[in-house]
């Protein structure tokens, strides 16, 4: 766990029955992609999956799964965000500027 915890900032780290595997979960992926890296755990045997959707809400999500070893531990490593439907337009922009000024 010194390696997860030195290298990264996860939000929760769990221990599985088994006693072998560890469940590591990020707030970003990007924090999540940048563990691997760190770790050396970024190979291409490394099994990871990434997919996208949206909640009942309409807000959309990225996740990311990543399946490594590290030191004899199966990790379950994943990290879900919240993503935006993308940049808002010039007009939205200029107006929350105004509205944050005011």
């Amino acid at each position: 766990m010194a390696d997860i915890l030195l290298l990264a900032d996860p939000t929760e780290i769990r221990t599985h029955t088994d006693g072998v595997a560890l469940a590591v979960s990020f707030d970003r992926i990007a924090e999540l992609r940048s563990w691997l890296h760190l770790a050396g755990l970024n190979t291409p045997d490394t099994l990871t999956a990434e997919h996208t959707g949206t909640t009942d809400d309409g807000r959309p999500w990225q996740v990311m799964y990543a399946y490594p070893t590290l030191h004899g531990w199966e990790i379950y490593a994943h990290a879900k965000e919240y993503t935006t439907g993308g940049d808002l337009d010039p007009t939205t922009i200029d107006r929350l500027a105004a509205l944050a000024v005011a």
